[in-house]
């Protein structure tokens, strides 16, 4: 059996006792940082009986088929990352899809999530939200991920580094407008925790004095029906727009089209016709 192992986003005291269980018992133990699960073990009173491998994103293609050869061989593997969900914007999605598809039972130790803790202090609407992970590190391919999401009516969710936190802020901005509500979620569940809420434009201005810690976004979806303008002239704009950023004709085209919930052949005629 693969067990994913969600572990504290902060105070240990978050473990829970099956985990501790989990980490006592398991026959390896894969860790995305075998340091830091020597510190746990160690917070927890746990001392581990069974094999411990070290499992993160440098190494994780060529780990998979050892584990899965563990796993098959009736083994109970568990996997670990330095805090949260394994799998979650962190390793362990390849050996999960691999269990799967050998018929290896899979399950997980429920726990802490920065994702859920972030959303539910952010006081955001929560009825209905997305997980975007991290954006993209270049300034035009996150333009272009932030432009694909300009007419996502649910709340969304971001992780973010603390110091692409102003930038990936400011895009933000710029693709969805200074006066869009947000929270910044800084060191969840730790003793420097903080949350700062407000309009897009005002947390640009707050993390230019510097953000530390892990960094969780939250932003408020885009209003019913406030994507693209669905005239002939905006659509050929916004083409146009997206273009001049780098996004190829093809690909705005698609955009667009979904943003303003037009026919994608409309928007391909409109534009090869201008």
């Amino acid at each position: 059996m693969l067990v994913l192992a969600g572990t504290p986003i902060g105070r240990v005291e978050d473990a829970s006792p099956r985990l501790a269980r989990e980490l006592a018992e398991a026959d390896v133990v894969a860790a995305e940082d075998t340091r830091r699960l020597k510190r746990l073990t160690s917070e927890l009173g746990v001392t581990l009986s069974g094999r411990v491998v070290s499992y993160f994103e440098g190494n994780e293609a060529q780990r998979t088929p050892a584990l899965l050869e563990e796993l098959e061989a009736g083994r109970r593997v568990l996997l670990v990352t330095d805090a949260g969900m394994p799998s979650v914007s962190d390793p362990g999605y390849r050996l999960v899809a691999a269990a799967v598809a050998a018929g290896v039972e899979v399950t997980s130790v429920p726990g802490p999530s920065a994702v859920l803790t972030a959303l539910a202090v952010s006081g955001l609407p929560v009825d209905r939200f997305c997980f975007e992970g991290f954006l993209p590190r270049k300034a035009g391919e996150r333009s272009r991920r932030l432009d694909a999401l300009a007419a996502e009516e649910r709340t969304l969710v971001f992780f973010e580094a603390p110091h692409r936190t102003e930038a990936a802020l400011a895009a933000m901005a710029q693709a969805w407008g200074e006066d869009r509500a947000a929270a910044v979620c800084r060191e969840l569940t730790k003793t420097h925790e903080e949350v700062r809420r407000g309009p897009l434009g005002e947390l640009v201005a707050w993390a230019a004095e510097g953000v530390r810690g892990e960094v969780t976004i939250v932003v408020s979806g885009a209003a019913p029906g406030a994507g693209i303008a669905t005239d002939d002239e905006s659509l050929r704009t916004a083409v146009a727009d997206l273009e001049a950023a780098g996004t190829s004709r093809k690909e705005a085209i698609v955009q667009v089209a979904k943003q303003a919930g037009v026919p994608k052949r409309h928007v391909y005629a409109l534009v090869h016709t201008a």
